[in-house]
C-alpha cells in the first residue's frame, strides 16, 4: 500500500478521466456512489477522494455551489497581496519614526542601520521593497562589516577621509563649509579634490554657517560737518596701515540689544580694533579706534579711516580724535549702499558665524567673550577666500617677511 498524499499520485490527465468515467457510466451502476466505489478501485484511489474530484468538477462547471480553481487562486492572490500590503504599511509606520526629519530619501547608512533591526520580523527582500535601497546594498554592506578589504577603493579611501574631514570642520567650530575644509585639508598636505569634500559633508550632514541679511545701524544727520569720500568703493591697499575701514553691527540678547564696532585693516582684512557696547554712541566706536592705534602705532600722515556717514563717527570726539593721530577721514557718499562694503562683509561673517551660531545671548559679557574668541579665530586661522584662501595674519607676515627680505638685499 503506497502511503501519502494520494492527490499529488495522479496526473490532471488521470482525474479528469476518472471523473469522466463516472460522470459517463453512473447509469450503469445503482447509484453514483456505488460508481465512484468501483471506478476507484481500478483507478487505484480512495473512493473519497475521486468522490472529491467528481465534487470539484461539478463546482467548476457550475453545476454545484462553492469556490472554483480560478477563484481560490484568485483569492490566494489577494490574501498574500493583503499580507504584503499590512507587512509594507508596518514597515513604512516603523521607518516614518526612524527617518523623520531625514529628507525625501534617506542617507543609506541610516536605511541599513533599519533593515539590521527589523531583517528578523519583516526579512531584507520585504523591507527594501519598501525602501529606496536594493537588497544587494545592504549584503554588501554587511560583507565589508565582516571583512573591510572587500570594500571598493573609493569606500576605503572614504573612510580615511570622512575623520578628517570632520574634524577640520569642528576645528572650525562648525563655522566651514565644504569650500573651506577642502583648503585646510589642501594645506595640511592632504590630496583630496573638492568635489570629495563637497561629497562626504553632505553623506555626513556637515555644513558650514551661511549669512543672512542684516539690520540697518547707521542713523545719519545731514547737519554735521562730512569729509569728502575718499575710497570710492576701491577698498584695496598696497601695505598694512594704509586704510581702515569702520563700522558696527548690533547683537539681540535677553536683557536687550548691545552693539559691537570693528576695524579693520583693508590690506589682509585684519582686524585691529573691536569694542562691544550696550549703547550705540560714540564711545563705542571710539573705543575700538583707541584698540586699534594702540595696536598697531601706525605712522602719522599715512592712514586714512573710512566709515559710513553714522552720527557716531561724525562726532566731534571721533573727528578730533582722528586728527589728533593723524588720520585723515574719509566718508561713504549718501544713496550709496556699497559705500563701506568691506566693513559691511566683516558684519556679514561675524553675524551668522558668531551671533547666529552659537547663540541665544544672555547678555553683553557673553557677547564680549564670543567676540573676543571669534576675532582671535579670524586674525589667525580663518581662511579668506578674497585672500587665496590663507588668514589674515599669514598675510601679513608674508608682507613683512618679504618686505624684510627685499630691504635685507638692498642692504
Amino acid at each position: 500500500m503506497i502511503k501519502g498524499n494520494s492527490g499529488n499520485r495522479f496526473s490532471t490527465e488521470v482525474r479528469a478521466r476518472a471523473v469522466r468515467l463516472v460522470l459517463e457510466n453512473e447509469a450503469d451502476y445503482p447509484s453514483r456512489s456505488k460508481a465512484v466505489v468501483s471506478i476507484s478501485g481500478k483507478i487505484g484511489c480512495s473512493p473519497e477522494t475521486l468522490r472529491d474530484w467528481v465534487k470539484k468538477q461539478a463546482v467548476e462547471s457550475g453545476d454545484r455551489d462553492g469556490i472554483t480553481r480560478s477563484e481560490r487562486e484568485e483569492l490566494k492572490a489577494l490574501q498574500r497581496e493583503n499580507r504584503e500590503l499590512k507587512q509594507a504599511n508596518d514597515i513604512l509606520r516603523k521607518a516614518s519614526g526612524f527617518f523623520r526629519g531625514g529628507g525625501p530619501r534617506p542617507p543609506t547608512e541610516e536605511m541599513i542601520m533599519f533593515i539590521a533591526g527589523h531583517r528578523k520580523e519583516h526579512g531584507v527582500e520585504a523591507i527594501c521593497k519598501v525602501l529606496p535601497i536594493a537588497p544587494s546594498t545592504y549584503y554588501h554592506h554587511q560583507a565589508v562589516q565582516r571583512d573591510p578589504e572587500k570594500a571598493s577603493l573609493r569606500a576605503q579611501r572614504d573612510a580615511v577621509l570622512c575623520p578628517k574631514i570632520t574634524e577640520r570642520w569642528e576645528a572650525s567650530s562648525k563655522r566651514y563649509g565644504a569650500v573651506k575644509v577642502w583648503y585646510d585639508l589642501i594645506a595640511a598636505g592632504e590630496d583630496v579634490s573638492r568635489c570629495t569634500v563637497v561629497r562626504l559633508m553632505k553623506a555626513m550632514g556637515l555644513q558650514g554657517v551661511t549669512r543672512g541679511k542684516g539690520k540697518k545701524t547707521t542713523q545719519s544727520n545731514p547737519a554735521l560737518p562730512c569729509p569728502e569720500d575718499k575710497v570710492n568703493r576701491v577698498f584695496k591697499a598696497p601695505a598694512p596701515n594704509i586704510l581702515w575701514v569702520a563700522d558696527f553691527t548690533y547683537v539681540r540678547t535677553v536683557v536687550g540689544f548691545v552693539y559691537v564696532a570693528f576695524i579693520i585693516d583693508v590690506f589682509a582684512r585684519y582686524i585691529v580694533g573691536w569694542q562691544v557696547s550696550s549703547s550705540p554712541n560714540t564711545k563705542l566706536v571710539l573705543d575700538a579706534l583707541d584698540q586699534a592705534l594702540a595696536a598697531r602705532n601706525p605712522d602719522r600722515d599715512s592712514l586714512t579711516h573710512h566709515s559710513d556717514r553714522g552720527v557716531q563717527y561724525l562726532s566731534i570726539k571721533y573727528s578730533e580724535r582722528l586728527e589728533e593721530a593723524k588720520i585723515g577721514a574719509s566718508v561713504g557718499s549718501i544713496g550709496d549702499s556699497y559705500d563701506n562694503a568691506l566693513a559691511e562683509t566683516i558684519n556679514g561673517l561675524y553675524k551668522p558665524e558668531v551671533i547666529e551660531h552659537e547663540g541665544p545671548w544672555s547678555g553683553k559679557k557673553t557677547v564680549e567673550m564670543a567676540t573676543l574668541n571669534w576675532v582671535h579665530w579670524y586674525n589667525e586661522t580663518r581662511l579668506y577666500g578674497p585672500l587665496g584662501y590663507i588668514s589674515p595674519a599669514t598675510v601679513e607676515r608674508n608682507f613683512y617677511n618679504t618686505d624684510f627680505a627685499v630691504k635685507i638685499a638692498a642692504e
